[in-house]
């Protein structure tokens, strides 16, 4: 009796331990809800995937190695992460979305808070252009405020879709977009409406006419007499080319065709041209 009795309290014990356990994995395995902010932004979620032993050694890794990395690259993910989203994200959201701890390195606090990209409310990180701009309208705007032009590079992080938009405002006549030469960077100048007028055709036919001097240094001469700055530099250039012993590539002549009876005449109005032509 003493055996079975003993077999029978072993049993019972085993249930009980085993019921007890089932209640803990019940109880944790019931979501948590944390209580967020009201327009708390979105921060971007993670697989809910039941994380592993092996899983989570990695995850601590990876976090271990982002905050421990330099201050500069911790600020250039939490940057990419305001200019993505555009939404104000607290260090605790900061946190979860990159693992860039701001709170526990205040080198990382003290450099986001005073970065130029970067706007701080006393509680909120958010991404800061030079310029606020909202839409189309108000870049069309900003731009008339700048008739010797605006570099493009200092209103493409302004909003997500701004290069569209200036395509736009180019396609319909509102802007001209231009290439500068020596800084290879895009300069919008605004298209103001008032300065549309309607040329005669004698003027245009006087422009025609004047005749350009053909080389380009003689060009740029004449552009600095009449208060122009030159784009290019072309003595400079070709000065440098002299010293480092690289010589200006010679322009193949074109043989000229002599006028004889099979050549089509297009210049039929100007007779003066063809009076040597032999009948």
């Amino acid at each position: 009796m003493d055996l079975k009795d003993s077999l029978s309290k072993f049993k019972q014990q085993q249930e009980r331990c085993q019921s007890s356990l089932a209640s803990i994995a019940a109880s944790t395995s019931k979501p948590k809800h944390r209580a967020q902010p009201a327009h708390a932004p979105n921060v971007p979620a993670r697989p809910s995937q039941p994380i592993k032993f092996s899983n989570d050694t990695e995850r601590l890794q990876h976090i271990n190695s982002i905050r421990k990395s330099p201050v500069g690259a911790q600020i250039k993910l939490v940057i990419e992460l305001l200019y993505k989203t555009r939404q104000a994200f607290t260090a605790e959201q900061i946190n979860e979305a990159t693992y860039v701890d701001i709170h526990g390195n205040k080198a990382v606090f003290d450099s986001l808070r005073n970065n130029p990209k970067v706007s701080y409310d006393g509680r909120r990180f958010s991404y800061k252009s030079k310029h606020d701009l909202k839409g189309k309208d108000q870049l069309l705007v900003l731009i008339r405020k700048f008739p010797e032009g605006l570099a493009v590079v200092e209103v493409k992080d302004a909003y997500s879709n701004v290069l569209e938009d200036l395509q736009a405002l180019k396609a319909a006549g509102e802007v001209w977009l231009l290439s500068n030469m020596d800084s290879q960077e895009d300069i919008v100048y605004p298209n103001d409406p008032k300065a549309k007028i309607k040329v005669d055709d004698d003027l245009k036919q006087l422009f025609r006419e004047i005749e350009l001097p053909r080389d380009m240094v003689d060009i740029e001469k004449e552009l600095q007499k009449n208060g122009f700055k030159p784009m290019t530099n072309t003595a400079k250039r070709r000065a440098a080319a002299q010293i480092n012993g690289v010589k200006p590539k010679a322009k193949p002549k074109k043989k000229q065709r002599e006028i004889t009876k099979r050549t089509k005449l297009t210049n039929a109005h100007l007779p003066e041209l063809f009076q040597n032509l032999n009948t």
